[in-house]
This record gives structure tokens, C-alpha cells and sequence, in this order.
């Protein structure tokens, strides 16, 4: 695997993490809707088939062909499995026996499992203190800002929780396998990532789902599949190879301590909820999470605040 320095993320890799999240965040709330009629597998079909169809079609109306390469192919095929099949459809299994609010905690242990994975594979995203400190507070906000109720159903079901904490694993192997794809144009990683998805699904939906014995999706499941395909998937998966290529894992998969405070976020502006107490401190702690793991603001307050050279030294 090539390696490339690991380097703190630019203002843009920034502006596109906050586009990430606002994309991921609507995933869990439309997996609700969609998980109440329809089994895991014909959601997950649903959402990856259009979106694969939709980025296609993209590609040909700009004449732009993918790569033909069979190694790039099996890639293609391994990060669709751990990045899209198994993940999504162990989530989608999990709200069915849990609720979305606890749904996301668990997937918010993602950055945990990364920073390990990345450190026992990887050469230049190695664990440090102030990385396990920023995604150890990173999460500790998460849980705050969605509220002692959500936690409340910890336990409950461990087989649903089970599910959504290897969809995180899932993930963060996801993460550093992808920076195999680095030469690779984001968009052409998105379509074939999402092509072998596609072909992975069809065998195992028409096994186990038997989906053209499901009644016929109604408006608001249309309005789901369609607002899961485009955005959350096709849109989001350009985003997510174009910042893995840049950002690297770790960083990369720090999105989903924004997915909370994103949806918060959307409530306000859109719904006019209002915001509690524990939800602003949560959100402030996943600000200072991210600040440490990013490195530059801890760095000037040091140089800013810390001892001298020379005080150092006497």
C-alpha cells in the first residue's frame, strides 16, 4: 500500500466533513422509515442500486468510462462488501430492534475502531495521546448531546446493538482500505464501489427478502428511496473518496461525530426546535474532540502558552 504523510485537514477537507455529515445524517432517519415495510437487504438493494444507476448514467452523459482493470475491479468488490453491504444492512437489522438515537451512538464508535485499525495498519496515522483523547471526547459529546434518554435502551437488545457496533467496525476497516483508490478519481471509486454493492445484494435480496413478493413502495417510501440513492449515497460517496484521498482514514470517519450535532443542527434551522443545555455542552465537547485530533489548535495554544526554549532548557 503507498504510503503519504499525514497532514492536518485543510479549511475545504473541513467544509466537505460538515457536507458529509449533513448527507449521512439523514441516512438513519430514512432506514426508519423504510425499515417498517420493506427487510434490510431490498433497503440496502434500493439504496445502492439507484445510486449506482444514477452515478452511471452521470459517467455516460460526460462520456466518461470506468477503468477496466480486473484488480481494480476485486477492489472495487472487497470495499463494496465492507463498506456498503455489511455495514448498511447490519444498521438497517439493528433499527428494527433499537431506536435511530441509539443507533447513531453505536455508529459513532466508528473513529474508535479506526484509530486503532489505522494504527495496527497503517504507517503514517499511528495512535497519539491527543488522538485517542480528541475521539474519546468526540464521543463522550455524542452521547451527551443525544441525551441520558437515548442511553436508557443500552442493553436492552444486544443483538440489535450488536449489529450497529460491527456496521462501526465494518467501517473502519472500510476506511483504511480505501486509501488503496488514491490514484483512482473519486467519482470512478463511487460508481464501481457501488456497482459491486449492487451485484452483492441482488442474489442475497432475491434469497432471503424475495423482494417482488413485498407490496409496492408507496409515495413517502418512493420520497425515501430517492432522497437515500441520491444524496446520502451517490452525492455522499464522491465526498467520502475525495476526502479519504486527501484527509486520510482517520479524519475521514470523524464524520460521524458530526452525523448528531448535524441533525441538531438541521432541527433548528429548519424545525425551529429549540437546543437544551446538555446538547450545546455535547456539541462543545465534540469541538474540542475534533480540535485535538486535528492537531493545529492544541499546537498554537503550546507554542502560544507553553514554555520556552530556553525556559525548557534551564
Amino acid at each position: 500500500m503507498r504510503e503519504v504523510k499525514s497532514t492536518a485537514m485543510s479549511a475545504g477537507d473541513w467544509g466537505l466533513l460538515l457536507a458529509l455529515s449533513a448527507l449521512w445524517g439523514g441516512s438513519f432517519f430514512f432506514y426508519k422509515i423504510l425499515a417498517a415495510d420493506y427487510p434490510p437487504f431490498t433497503v440496502v438493494l434500493g439504496r445502492v442500486g439507484i445510486a449506482a444507476v444514477l452515478l452511471h448514467l452521470y459517467l455516460l452523459a460526460r462520456r466518461d468510462f470506468l477503468p477496466r482493470d480486473p484488480r481494480l475491479w476485486a477492489r472495487f468488490f472487497v470495499m463494496g462488501l465492507i463498506n456498503n453491504v455489511a455495514p448498511f444492512s447490519l444498521i438497517v437489522f439493528g433499527e428494527t430492534r433499537i431506536s435511530s438515537g441509539l443507533a447513531s451512538i453505536l455508529n459513532a464508535t466508528t473513529p474508535i475502531f479506526t484509530v486503532l485499525v489505522a494504527h495496527a495498519l497503517t504507517r503514517d496515522e499511528k495512535l497519539s495521546p491527543a488522538k485517542t483523547a480528541g475521539v474519546l471526547c468526540g464521543f463522550a459529546g455524542v452521547a451527551l448531546l443525544l441525551g441520558p434518554e437515548v442511553l436508557e435502551g443500552l442493553g436492552r437488545d444486544l443483538v440489535g446493538e450488536g449489529a450497529c457496533l460491527i456496521a462501526a467496525l465494518a467501517y473502519a476497516f472500510a476506511g483504511v482500505y480505501g486509501r488503496r483508490f488514491r490514484s483512482v478519481r473519486p467519482i470512478h471509486v463511487a460508481t464501481g464501489q457501488l456497482t459491486a454493492s449492487t451485484i452483492w445484494l441482488l442474489p442475497l435480496a432475491a434469497a432471503v427478502d424475495r423482494p417482488w413478493t413485498l407490496p409496492a413502495p408507496g409515495v413517502q417510501a418512493v420520497a425515501a428511496f430517492a432522497a437515500l440513492a441520491l444524496l446520502c449515497t451517490a452525492l455522499a460517496f464522491v465526498l467520502y473518496f475525495r476526502l479519504l484521498a486527501t484527509a486520510g482514514a482517520t479524519n475521514l470517519l470523524l464524520v460521524t461525530f458530526l452525523l448528531p450535532a448535524s441533525a441538531l443542527a438541521l432541527g433548528v434551522l429548519v424545525l425551529g426546535e429549540t437546543v437544551s443545555g446538555e446538547a450545546l455542552a455535547g456539541m462543545a465537547l465534540i469541538g474540542c474532540g475534533l480540535a485535538a485530533i486535528d492537531g493545529r489548535a492544541p499546537r498554537a495554544l503550546l507554542r502560544r502558552f507553553g514554555p520556552s526554549p530556553q525556559g525548557a532548557n534551564s
